[in-house]
């Protein structure tokens, strides 16, 4: 948004008062808005069996929807959804449909990946839906380049985050290059991506599935769009359970002035999560054995302490290809798992320790997978106002670093591509978020979330109408990541009878960092450069989780 033509976010009093027109609207559309019930659109799924060895025990599917739900007659696009069957006797009780996070996160992959983390109760009952949202994955996508490999070499030769002026001005011009070559490619489509239509996508798909009202299972940025449903949708939900909260109105709103001050992450307090996350890991490791913890410095202080040197002598002088930025990079990702993340990431610290580059994970083999981080963009930046201007950032990041720590600079340069980002979404959804709902919302948030913060998780209850709050005293992001048998319990009662837990219910994690016996594991990264994977698959891939499914992984 620094050419001629591309706009910039909330810039200037028109697009003040645009956006406030949108927003009125939006607030004023009946809950069915848009929706299937209206008689208009209809979707029809053919189940047939997943083509990929990984997925044989999946059916496949593909919906076609309106591009915009305002025009039913107009334009579609196709919709890849993914289910399970219910693997208990007789026939299944209706569906539960599931959003693994993002902006970004295809369901095709995150379902495969997480479905044996779902409760057996569940699995038992219910059939286990999920779908590439618009413009993701295998769904009408939105793809900026002509091929994965093209898509790829982009993607290696920029870093995480920038360090230096050299190398924030090559930051800023090749985010501005992808801005414009996603501007070429399809503008219709990036209007039309938004969490809003992602939700009208969602209620058909619902309805499709023969289901009278929505049970949904969100993690990570599948909370906003849980709340969104809720809010355009309110009498059509039956169990929704939000768990590792986007703060709904954060996203959407940054305060007074046409122009944001904060970046999304900041507004979010990603940073001041991924902080809180880290010292903890820390304090864990130093209280573990080398045994348990391979970073452990014999105290807490005292690997504090090695890990600020560690962080200073990578600095100036890289171990091979780790960079100071993949470093920074790497620890972040690796606080969202506990089992094995945390274990594995403080072998690559001690790696790092003692001079050697940890070991690559092998390349992916088969077909190159278009990498889509691009995708990611097309949601956030059309809809969540960031700063226009590129000098802002590096204030930012200082501001920041001083709020929590030095893994605040992966936050704030995450949000920078969207000041050159090419579109705002036609019709986005920005509240109101207290829609008396037919049922209340299931909140579950763990207390050391890296992404979406505690804080987050009490925002989003206290701004539903209809919510309660189960808090896990534990650490990682999202509870279905970061198993608690208790945190299962309340979530199998609340979809099966909703019964929300007690007021001010806490559930432990079943095994705390740094417990689990034999879990030493070789220091290999957990991602090659060009990806953005997490949680391994079967086939060799890899499931993204918020925000690694949004914000790429890249080369240092």
């Amino acid at each position: 948004m620094r050419t001629t033509g591309i706009s910039t976010p909330l810039r200037g009093a028109a697009s003040a008062l645009a956006g406030a027109l949108l927003a009125l609207l939006s607030a004023a559309a009946p809950a069915s808005a848009g929706g299937p019930d209206g008689g208009h659109e209809r979707v029809v799924l053919h189940w047939r069996p997943c083509p990929q060895k990984a997925r044989a025990e999946f059916e496949c599917a593909v919906a076609q929807v309106p591009l915009d739900h305002a025009d039913p007659s107009g334009r579609t696009i196709d919709l890849a959804v993914i289910r399970h069957r219910a693997t208990g006797p007789g026939r299944a009780k209706g569906s539960l449909f599931f959003n693994p996070g993002g902006p970004g996160g295809p369901g095709t992959i995150g379902l495969p990946g997480l479905y044996r983390k779902f409760p057996a109760e569940l699995r038992d009952r219910f059939d286990i839906v999920s779908w590439d949202p618009r413009g993701i994955g295998d769904s009408t996508a939105v793809r900026c380049f002509d091929s994965a490999a093209e898509a790829e070499a982009w993607q290696k030769k920029v870093p995480p985050f920038p360090v230096g002026r050299q190398e924030q001005r090559a930051y800023v011009a090749a985010h501005t290059d992808l801005a414009k070559r996603c501007e070429r490619r399809d503008p219709e489509l990036l209007r039309h991506v938004s969490t809003a239509d992602t939700a009208r996508d969602l209620d058909l798909l619902r309805r499709a599935a023969g289901d009278d009202r929505l049970r949904y299972w969100g993690i990570s940025y599948g909370t906003l769009l849980g709340a969104t449903y809720a809010n355009l949708f309110p009498d059509r939900v039956g169990a929704l359970v939000v768990d590792g909260n986007v703060d709904p109105q954060a996203w959407v709103d940054h305060g007074e002035g046409a122009e944001p001050a904060r970046s999304t992450f900041l507004r979010l307090g990603s940073h001041r999560g991924s902080a809180g996350t880290l010292g903890q890991f820390l304090d864990h490791c130093g209280r573990a054995p080398v045994s348990r913890c391979a970073f452990s410095a014999g105290s807490a202080a005292a690997t504090r302490a090695k890990y600020d040197t560690l962080l200073e002598r990578i600095s100036a002088r890289p171990v091979g290809k780790w960079t100071y930025a993949r470093a920074v990079s790497e620890v972040r990702g690796g606080l969202y798992t506990v089992h094995p993340g945390w274990t594995r990431t403080a072998d690559i610290l001690q790696t790092l320790w003692r001079g050697r580059p940890p070991t690559e994970p092998p390349a992916p083999t088969g077909p190159a997978h278009y990498p889509g981080f691009e995708q990611l963009y097309a949601v956030l930046c059309a809809e969540s106002p960031n700063p226009a201007a590129p000098a802002r950032y590096p204030v930012l990041e200082r501001q920041a670093v001083e709020e929590s720590d030095p893994l605040a600079r992966w936050w704030v340069w995450a949000n920078e591509p969207c000041a050159a980002w090419p579109s705002r979404a036609a019709h986005p959804y920005t509240g109101p978020w207290n829609r008396t709902t037919a049922h209340p919302v299931l909140v579950v948030n763990p207390v050391y979330d890296p992404a979406t913060p505690y804080r987050a998780g009490q925002a989003m209850a206290a701004q539903l109408a209809r919510a309660g709050l189960l808090t896990l005293d534990g650490y990682g992001h999202t509870a279905l990541d970061n198993p608690s048998a208790c945190v299962k319990r309340h979530v199998v009662r609340y979809v099966l009878t909703g019964a929300l837990p007690p007021e001010g219910a806490r559930c432990a994690q079943d095994t705390p960092p740094f417990t689990h016996p034999g879990q030493a594991s070789t220091a290999t990264a957990q991602t090659s450069p060009a990806s953005r994977a997490v949680v391994p698959l079967p086939d060799g891939r890899a499931l993204r989780a918020w925000p690694p499914a949004w914000l790429p992984h890249r080369a240092g």
